[in-house]
């Protein structure tokens, strides 16, 4: 059985890891050619020189770019610092400040060193494929923790940024209200999330014109239930509970169907009123947010699994002690099925016949989550687990 002292020793190894794999999926791409950087670096790009130029953010430019651009105008802010370096510089830039993003929210949170580390190393492949497709979602899955870490800090007002940053950027950093019941002060975090929504909502007109972003909310609002029908048909995306139903036994699936009773299972975890001021039930909380914000999603693609692996692997160190073997082998299945099926180390049949066109990715994140669930109604919470959690 792992034993989590031993594991700081390794600290090193485990920082040049995290990074490492992420540095080589990125450096890999740059290393053969301007050609070969992911087409989704190009897509940030020019998010900020569209909002500059004033053309529409969700049109097909295919001069510069395959697919479409869905990430809101207050996206350019972000990007602009690499988008204004030569594109082999900036590409990878972006993924190793992302990488270094996630990697100092997961530090902050409430819990024991050797714990954080043994999240970082249980994550480092996931990121590594978040990396390989140049993604916006290890910011995402920071912001989000953020979002829970400025709140149990009592710093409502950094909170909601993290939250509407999040939202402004790509919808999922709203699930950061998940922790509004953990807030000492509700009504400075509700004061403050309109504050910035207003911030976020007017900042990109300095760099362009209030007439086009208010026209760019509307573009954007269109262009995001266009994709959500598109992802319904699509393999690569769609990798969600309602994608993994749909494929395997009922084409014909409504979202809804699945999404409400999920939703209800999620909100089912807030009747243990007496323990929201308890670390090991709030840890669970984050854990079952990451995971729900990204297999209950038709926008979910394989890269978009870092967050909810992030989740996956709070949800571990945040277990009871001892570890049970049902949980070991879940995580052990979330590690073969979610984190490696992607990669060279697994069956590539498998892969393209089976865990692709299934979505069959979101199942071991889909059998935690609702173990996180049992676990936030059944569990005692009576006395601190000061195993899982930092003393």
């Amino acid at each position: 059985m792992f034993k989590p002292v031993n594991i700081i020793k390794y600290k090193p190894l485990i920082i040049a890891l995290w990074f490492g794999l992420s540095l080589f999926a990125v450096g890999k791409s740059v290393m053969l050619g301007h050609d070969h950087i992911h087409n989704n670096y190009f897509v940030y790009k020019h998010n900020f020189i569209n909002v500059i130029h004033q053309h529409n953010l969700y049109q097909h430019q295919p001069e510069h770019y395959f697919d479409l651009n869905h990430y809101g105008p207050i996206f350019s802010f972000i990007i602009a610092p690499f988008a204004l370096m030569p594109d082999s510089l900036g590409v990878v830039l972006w993924v190793m400040v992302t990488a270094f993003i996630l990697l100092i929210a997961i530090q902050q949170l409430p819990i024991k060193k050797e714990h954080y580390l043994l999240i970082v190393l249980l994550c480092a492949h996931e990121l590594m494929t978040s990396a390989a497709n140049v993604q916006i979602n290890p910011l995402i899955a920071a912001l989000i923790l953020f979002s829970y870490i400025f709140i149990k800090n009592e710093n409502d007002f950094w909170a909601a940024l993290m939250i509407a940053l999040g939202t402004f950027i790509k919808l999922y950093g709203i699930v950061g209200l998940a922790f509004f019941f953990f807030s000492n002060n509700k009504i400075k975090l509700v004061g403050s999330f309109i504050f910035w929504s207003v911030v976020l909502f007017v900042l990109p007109m300095v760099i362009s014109s209030p007439a086009f972003i208010v026209q760019t909310y509307k573009d954007w609002y269109a262009d995001l239930v266009h994709k959500n029908l598109n992802n319904i048909a699509s393999i690569r995306e769609d990798v969600s509970v309602m994608g993994m139903l749909r494929k395997i036994f009922f084409p014909q699936l409504s979202n809804m169907l699945v999404l409400f009773p999920g939703i209800l299972l999620f909100a089912l975890s807030y009747i243990r009123i007496k323990s929201f001021n308890n670390l090991n039930y709030q840890l669970l909380i984050v854990a079952s947010t990451l995971i729900f914000a990204v297999i209950f999603s038709t926008g979910s693609e394989s890269p978009t699994y870092i967050i909810a692996f992030v989740g996956v692997a709070l949800w571990y160190i945040n277990s009871e002690r001892p570890v049970t073997i049902l949980d070991i082998s879940l995580l052990i299945f979330a590690l073969i099925l979610t984190s490696l099926s992607p990669s060279d180390l697994f069956p590539r049949y498998l892969k393209d016949h089976y865990v692709d066109p299934y979505a069959l990715k979101a199942l071991p994140c889909f059998l935690i989550w609702i173990k996180i669930i049992y676990e936030t109604l059944f569990r005692k919470f009576d006395k601190k687990d000061l195993i899982a959690v930092a003393v």
